[in-house]
Order: C-alpha cells, then structure tokens, then sequence
C-alpha cells in the first residue's frame, strides 16, 4: 500500500534550551545546563509524524554555516526527505528557550531573520510548486510570514493544509488563509491572540470566535489541564492523563500536531485522532527530547490513559 506523502514548509533551526536547577530568579544569573539541538515547529512536528507511517518531506531555509549543517544532519538522521534551500550569505536561523526546575519555559528568543526575507520567494520556485503538487497533505507554521502563508494556501489548492501557530506574535499571519486551513493547532494565548479575544477567555468561548472568523477546525492547549478541539460537530475537550515523570515540557506541542496530523491523513475524525496525539504529548513530556521515540506499541499504550472526549455547550 502506497504510504500518504505529507509536506512541512516552515522552520527547522537550531533549537537550545536551557533549564535552570533551582528557583528561577528573573534579571539574575541562574546555575543550570543549555542543551543544543535541532528543532522548529515544522520540523518537530514532521519528526513526530514520519515514526506513524507516512513519507515526509521538508521544505525549509537555513544558512551555509555550521548551524545549517547541522540542521541537513537532524533532517537526513530523522528519514525526513530534504527539499529545503541554502542561502551562502545568511546565518541559520535559531531559537533559544529558558526553562524552569518543573520544566515550563520561562523566556524565549527567536532569532529569525532568514524566515522572513526568503521564504515567500522560495514559494515561488516551480521545484516548491511541483512538490507541493505531489503532497497530500501539507502543514506549515507560522515562522513563514504573511505573504508566504497566503501563497501557500494557494498553491495548496484545497489540500488538506494543517497549521502550527508558533507564537502569540506569530499565530495573527493565518487570519487571511483561515478558510484554508484545515486544522490549527496552538496554545490558549496564541488562540486569544488570532481571535482577538482577552487572555482570559476561555478556551470554549475562544473556540466559539475562531469559528465564526472562519476557521473549520482547531486544537487549543492548556498545558497540563483540557485540551479543547473544534470542528464542524462542535466544540469538545479531552484531559489529558498526568504524565508518572515530566522532564520538559519543550516539543510536547508539536508531538501533538504531528500525531494528530498523521492519524486524520489515515481517515480518522478530529476527536479520535486528538486522543492520539495527547498520548504522544505525554510521552515527549517525559523525556528528555524535543522529539520521543513513538513506537506504535508505546502509542497503544499511552492511548489507553487518555479519556475519550467529552462536548462542551
């Protein structure tokens, strides 16, 4: 049987965290380890993917430095095909997190130029188009800017076009292409951020205002607590089992995505594909990657913990 082929476009950088070993002191010096990998929302959630029984393919940008190496080494490692492009006289891009004892990011910085000036030209290319073309199913991020979101949408062409928001600041570059997004996942301020909502509106009411803004169908995390899902059947929301170690919470949200996306590529409804990708979200919460090894038998697993989802008025 032929495997689905889903295409990335968005960010694959280097991705360093670092996690301070006692209570986090803002403005002071903080003891603890800085750990350097190889991550973006794009590439973490397509690693995510490729280990569920689809061929993967990444269409991003990086520089000609040693980053950029790098990065060509964690796509070739991770059986990712590698459709990105190489600028000679620019820097790779990076982001750069602070993480507390209990593992939750306390500051973050995302150094991003690159994304920014090539990223709607390299969608231009006929190579971006014929791949494009030949994917089916596509899931982009929000480190492409505006530009390059709304010529993805329309090469896309009413493919499935799934979507990872990034960032409060990042997540506003979908509202012109929310009609054409298939399912957008992010956190509960990023949702109040495309929404226009205050932050502290629920995830229910946020859900409510995203789809009268025209998006079909979303997933809004809330960290440990109810993740909320919405599509045509309306609004409901799955708890997630607590996980027996948390490690750190970085990539958890793009387990997520990436599980998720692969489960309702093989034909299963949001609601049922969700719970899949909690199970994987648990799992990365409990080790020491931005990426967990998920083993089909591991996944079976982990789905056992996860309730089935429950409607919400």
């Amino acid at each position: 049987m032929t495997r689905p082929k889903l295409l990335a476009v968005g960010g694959a950088h280097i991705d360093r965290r670092g996690q301070v070993s006692t209570v986090f002191v803002p403005g002071a010096s903080n003891p603890g380890r800085m750990r350097e990998d190889v991550g973006g929302g794009a590439f973490n959630a397509l690693r995510n993917a490729v280990q569920r029984d689809v061929d993967c393919a990444l269409m991003s940008v990086r520089g000609a430095d040693a980053a950029g190496d790098s990065v060509a080494s964690a796509i070739h490692a991770a059986k990712i095909r590698d459709i990105s492009s190489v600028f000679l006289d620019r820097a790779t891009a990076s982001y750069t997190a602070i993480v507390d004892v209990d593992g939750k990011v306390v500051a973050g910085l995302a150094d991003m130029e690159l994304y920014e000036i090539v990223f709607a030209k390299q969608l231009r290319r006929s190579k971006a188009r014929d791949e494009i073309a030949d994917a089916d199913a596509i899931l982009c991020d929000a480190n492409l800017p505006a530009a390059g979101l709304e010529r993805l949408a329309l090469l896309a062409d009413g493919k499935p076009l799934f979507a990872v928001a990034i960032s409060p600041a990042k997540v506003v570059r979908f509202t012109g292409i929310l009609a054409n997004v298939t399912c957008l996942f992010m956190n509960g301020r990023e949702a109040a951020a495309l929404a226009a909502a205050p932050q502290e509106a629920g995830p229910a009411e946020l859900a409510r205002r995203l789809r009268s803004a025209g998006l079909r169908a979303g997933v809004i995390t809330a960290g440990s607590a109810a993740v909320t899902g919405f599509d045509a059947g309306g609004i409901f929301s799955i708890v997630p089992p607590a996980p027996p170690l948390v490690t750190d919470e970085t990539g958890a949200g793009d387990a997520l995505a990436g599980v998720t996306i692969v489960a309702m590529m093989h034909g299963k409804p949001l609601r049922a594909a969700l719970r899949e990708g909690i199970a994987a979200a648990g799992l990365t919460i409990a080790s020491p990657k931005a990426v967990a090894e998920i083993s089909g038998r591991v996944l079976a697993e982990a789905l056992t913990l996860v309730p089935e989802p429950q409607a919400v008025a």
